[in-house]
């Protein structure tokens, strides 16, 4: 017998798994290096059906899952999503939301969402009723850590893909950048925009000076010029900035109020958020509401095989990272993965029930932690 949205089908459990998957070469960015992602991976069954969810986080958030949040929701209706969601944030409130906390509860929506829509037998887009049928990408990566050669081929390697935008990290070594500006110009050919990466990285009048230069070099984003959590220096950067370079931030918020600080404080020109991080699918779609009220455009951050599907659900959406290791990684885990088309854009496959992913197990085995 099919299932339909009036069937209450009870969570039966979750499992979680945690996974450390080197890079395939040392990265930093303006403010962090790292020579490892760590994947913690959720799968919640119901019904005989199997969702997957998933947060780039550390292994602490798998304990959170399986401690606290696997209790919460068990027992629950697998298809009323926002009341398993609604259950988790209260659940938590000695432990704190943000951080460790908000990227489990977004591994676990996730997992539900998928869950959900694979009971009903619909792909995800369907089940949250999405608005785009595509949802446009910019390559992300170019690292501070890659030699010059290094970054030229991946942001060519972008643009040779079709996709039109392309990201680069700056600010680690300020004097070092108008180079690296000038062979990341060089290498997209006018073929493409360019968008950089602060990291946080610059402070508020040096951040100033190179919003100009990147402006006058045709660069259109600059994003977290300043760290995240100075808001007037966001707003400075908004307020006094060249025009035609937007300013943007947000991909480290785990709760509603935080976004709309950022908001209040008009920080940025395009909020970010992470759907990996920021409550999951329920709390990314909260967050679009913030900027549809403002008729402000969302970008989403990274995890590009869920972020895609959450994406068309977004009225004001801008794009999405199509990051360099998180792309990576869910081609070695997943079956299914989305595939750049011609113009920079990842098209969710409504040929398949909830994200469209089936978990490679096997070969995801050998980076078990």
């Amino acid at each position: 017998m099919s299932t339909t949205a009036g069937d209450n089908i009870p969570i039966e459990g979750l499992d979680v798994s945690v996974y450390e998957i080197p890079t395939d070469q040392v990265e930093s960015d303006g403010t962090l290096t790292w020579d490892s992602t760590t994947m913690v991976l959720v799968r919640a069954r119901a019904g005989g059906r199997t969702g997957i969810g998933y947060t780039y986080a550390g292994p602490a958030a798998a304990t959170v899952i399986s401690s606290k949040l696997a209790g919460v929701v068990k027992g629950r209706d697998a298809l009323a999503v926002g009341a398993s969601w609604d259950a988790m944030v209260h659940a938590i409130r000695n432990l704190g939301r943000p951080g460790i906390v908000g990227t489990a509860i977004s591994a676990v929506d996730v997992a539900l969402w998928d869950l959900k829509a694979r009971l009903l037998n619909v792909p995800l887009v369907v089940a949250i009723d999405a608005f785009h049928e595509t949802v446009p990408i910019y390559g992300s990566g170019g690292f501070t850590s890659y030699t010059l050669a290094t970054l030229a081929d991946q942001l060519a390697g972008w643009v040779e893909a079709g996709i039109p935008r392309v990201k680069m990290k700056v600010g680690r070594h300020p004097e070092q950048d108008g180079d690296r500006l000038r062979v990341a110009l060089d290498a997209i050919g006018g073929r493409a925009t360019l968008f950089v990466d602060a990291n946080g990285a610059y402070q508020r009048k040096q951040a100033l000076a190179w919003a100009r230069c990147y402006a006058e070099a045709g660069v259109t984003w600059l994003e977290e010029p300043v760290s995240s959590d100075d808001l007037e220096g966001l707003h400075l950067l908004v307020e006094h900035g060249p025009p035609g370079l937007d300013i943007t931030a947000g991909e480290y918020g785990y709760d509603l109020p935080y976004f709309q600080r950022m908001l209040d404080a008009r920080a940025v020109d395009c909020l970010q958020a992470d759907v990996t991080r920021c409550g999951g699918i329920t709390g990314f779609l909260m967050v679009g509401a913030l900027c549809d009220a403002r008729g402000m455009d969302l970008s989403a951050h990274c995890a590009p095989q869920v972020s895609a599907h959450a994406c068309t659900a977004i009225w004001h959406l801008r794009h999405l990272e199509y990051f360099h290791d998180h792309e990576r990684i869910e081609r070695i885990f997943f079956d299914g993965v989305l595939e750049p088309e011609p113009g920079g854009v990842l098209r969710p496959d409504r040929s398949r029930p909830g994200l469209g992913l089936e978990f490679k197990e096997a070969d995801a085995a050998r980076f078990a932690t």
